[in-house]
Order: structure tokens, then C-alpha cells, then sequence
């Protein structure tokens, strides 16, 4: 049987120090930005170009390569593309694929399924902290490679709803700027239709007025539910960092908007449907909500406080000032922004979707045992969806 060193032109660890950081330049990949399969860019460390050759001295990473998590989240990994230049950072190993023996998009997905999955479990099980050593990393254990043609076909399938899940993101990413582009134009810059003739009073527009977040709106405190108590289901549960779950029973109707109150301090997440805000955050009911209101509430300087457990104190959050825009001019924004925000929610369902299809289609393309047939039927429907 052959094992992973066996199909690698070399397996190279990180360099065992933090690379010094900078706001601009090269790609520094930490174990959080190693998904499965893809690589997470998003708030990666960078560094300069002198960090880079320091830190890749042992080898330079390129496109078709594979990194592994060493550590938390042990055993994620993700292929580098060929147009991304990157280092390595702290816990994570370089894996070349030789490509006469294996496909590399092959070999990451071949890495990411459930026989690998389970040696890289058995491996880091009972230690304090879950961790992968070289020499485990170059033994694991791999099945009887099909040809290179049918290791391509096969690695077709699975990339073409990692595509398609990544370009929704970036479809995603348009409409979020998009419509906070607007609602800076409009309350912001206060150029919003019909703006020239209306006159100033107070540095505001007339007809609209200054009031406090706590004359408009209750934050109501989430309630406990510990990970032991969830049982997975179709309602998320909310923490100060967002999703952090699911349970079968929610606490509110959606839509609500969920603010960080302990932890990530002042954090915004809208959620369209009923959910579980847990203890660590508040959230505004439906009769409050609003699209304006999720905009300017990501814009308000909430703090921490200085009491015992540092927190968003609810009542400096009431006494932070907010400008009330006159209601024809909040409608407008609505209707404007509202089949925006509908199609994010669209595209963010249809992503999670397209996930689970393609997690329960990796064992079954990975064990070999799926027909020519069947793998060219799966190839035209891909087609299909990417048009």
C-alpha cells in the first residue's frame, strides 16, 4: 500500500516562528485560511517579499501545490492556485504532488475524504491539543490510485462546485458593496434622491430627526444554550461571531438582527429566518428590524466595558446618537436594496446546498467505484449548473 510521501516529489514543514506582518504584499497561509479544499484569503496575514524568501527557503510554494492544517482545524487542506504566490505560516506542512503518479486536485480531494479523514482522526486522538506530526503526515495511508485520466475526471466533478461556490461568494461579495455603497451615498453623504430640494436644517435634512438607538429600537438579551443541549436541525444559533450552530427549535421569528455583546463586541449579522440568539449577543425582533437599521447599527462605535466581564453595555449602546431618515426616503432605500438583499440570501442558500451535494459526492467519487458513465452524467449536470 502506498502512503503519501510515496506520491510527493517532497512534504516540507513551516517555518516554527510567527513571519512578521505588513498591511500589504504576499500571502502568509495560517491554519485559518486552510478550508477544504480551497484556500480562505479572507484577512490573511501578509508579509514582504524579504519575510517571503526567508520563510521559503526550505521550498518556494506553487500553483497545484497542497497545505495541510497541522492544528486547529487539524486535517483541513487546500490546493494553492496557480496564480497565487504564498508562504507558509505556523502549522502547516507543503505537500508537492508528484504529478506523473497523482493529480494534484485529486490528491487534495483524496485527503479531504472520509478513509483519510479517519487515519488523520486516529492520529491526533487524546491529545491535549489535536495535532499532526511530519512523520504521520508522510505515512498516511493511501487506496489504489485509479489512471491519471480518471483521477482528472474525477477531481472535474468536485472542482466544478468548488467554482461554483466561489464565484456565488464573489456574486455575494458585489451585491454586499453594492448596497452599502447606496446606503453611504444616501445617509451618509446625504445625496439621496431628491436631496437638492430639500433644505438643511441642523445639518440634517428636514423632515428627519435625532434621536438615540434606544428610543427606537430594544436589545433583548439572547438566551443560554449549550452545545450539549443543541440538537442539529434548520434553525441557526447565534453567537457574537455569527453562525456557531444549529438546533431544531428556535427562540425567535426571523427576520431579527443579532448584535455582539460579549466577545466580538458590537458585531452586526442579520438572520432572514427564525433562529437562536444565545447568550453572548442581543437581538432586535422583527417589528424593529430594518435594512437601514443594519447598515447604520455596523457604522455605530459600540465599546467594550470596563466592568468585571468586558461587554457591550446595553445602556451606552441606547445612548449612542442615531439620524432618523423621513419615511419615504427609508422606503425608498427599502425597495431599492430589499431584492439585493433577497438575492444574497438566495445565493447563500444555494452555496450551502451545493456544499452538501458535493460532500456527499466526494466518498462515493473518491472510493473508485462510480462508472464511467455516471462521472460523465455528473460532468454534463455541472455544465448545466455553471450556466
Amino acid at each position: 500500500m502506498m502512503v503519501l510521501n510515496d506520491v510527493a516529489d517532497f512534504i516540507v514543514d513551516c517555518e516554527h516562528k510567527t513571519a512578521p506582518t505588513q498591511v500589504e504584499g504576499i500571502p502568509s497561509i495560517r491554519t485559518p485560511n486552510i478550508g477544504k479544499g480551497r484556500l480562505i484569503l479572507d484577512g490573511v496575514n501578509r508579509v514582504s517579499e524579504e519575510t517571503y524568501e526567508l520563510w521559503t527557503k526550505r521550498a518556494k510554494p506553487q500553483g497545484g501545490d497542497i497545505i495541510i492544517a497541522r492544528e486547529a482545524p487539524v486535517g483541513n487542506v487546500a490546493i494553492i492556485p496557480d496564480d497565487l504566490q504564498v508562504c507558509l505560516g505556523q502549522r502547516t506542512v507543503l505537500v508537492r504532488p508528484n504529478k506523473k503518479i497523482v493529480d494534484p486536485d485529486y490528491l487534495c480531494y483524496l485527503l479531504l475524504g472520509n478513509e483519510l479523514q479517519g487515519q488523520i482522526l486516529v492520529k491526533t486522538n487524546g491529545a491535549t491539543v489535536a495535532h499532526l506530526n511530519m512523520k504521520d503526515i508522510r505515512e498516511l495511508k493511501l487506496p489504489s490510485l485509479p489512471s491519471i485520466p480518471v483521477q482528472k475526471k474525477i477531481a472535474s466533478i468536485i472542482t466544478a462546485y468548488d467554482d461554483l461556490v466561489e464565484n456565488n461568494k464573489q456574486r455575494i461579495a458585489l451585491l454586499e458593496q453594492i448596497a452599502e455603497d447606496i446606503y453611504n451615498e444616501w445617509f451618509v453623504r446625504l445625496r439621496f434622491p431628491g436631496y437638492e430640494n430639500l433644505p438643511v436644517v441642523d445639518g440634517i435634512p428636514e423632515g428627519w430627526k435625532r434621536t438615540k438607538i434606544g428610543d427606537i429600537v430594544t436589545l433583548n438579551y439572547g438566551k443560554a444554550l449549550k452545545e450539549d443541549d443543541r440538537v442539529e436541525g434548520d434553525f441557526p444559533v447565534y453567537g457574537s461571531s455569527g453562525v456557531v450552530g444549529s438546533n431544531e427549535t428556535s427562540l425567535i421569528e426571523g427576520p431579527v438582527i443579532i448584535v455582539g455583546r460579549k466577545g466580538n463586541v458590537g458585531s452586526i449579522h442579520w438572520s432572514d429566518k427564525n433562529c437562536w440568539p444565545i447568550d453572548t449577543v442581543y437581538f432586535i425582533d422583527k417589528e424593529q428590524t430594518s435594512l437601514f437599521l443594519y447598515f447604520n447599527l455596523q457604522y455605530q462605535p459600540f465599546i467594550n466595558s470596563d466592568a468585571a466581564v468586558p461587554g457591550l453595555n446595553r445602556s451606552q449602546a441606547y445612548s449612542l446618537d442615531i439620524v432618523m431618515p423621513e419615511s419615504t426616503v427609508l422606503e425608498q432605500f427599502d425597495k431599492i436594496v430589499k431584492p439585493m438583499h433577497q438575492q444574497i440570501i438566495n445565493l447563500q442558500l444555494y452555496n450551502k446546498n451545493l456544499s452538501q451535494t458535493r460532500d456527499l459526492l466526494l466518498p462515493r467519487l473518491i472510493s473508485g467505484k462510480l462508472s464511467d458513465e455516471y462521472l460523465m452524467k455528473q460532468k454534463e449536470q455541472q455544465l448545466q449548473l455553471a450556466i
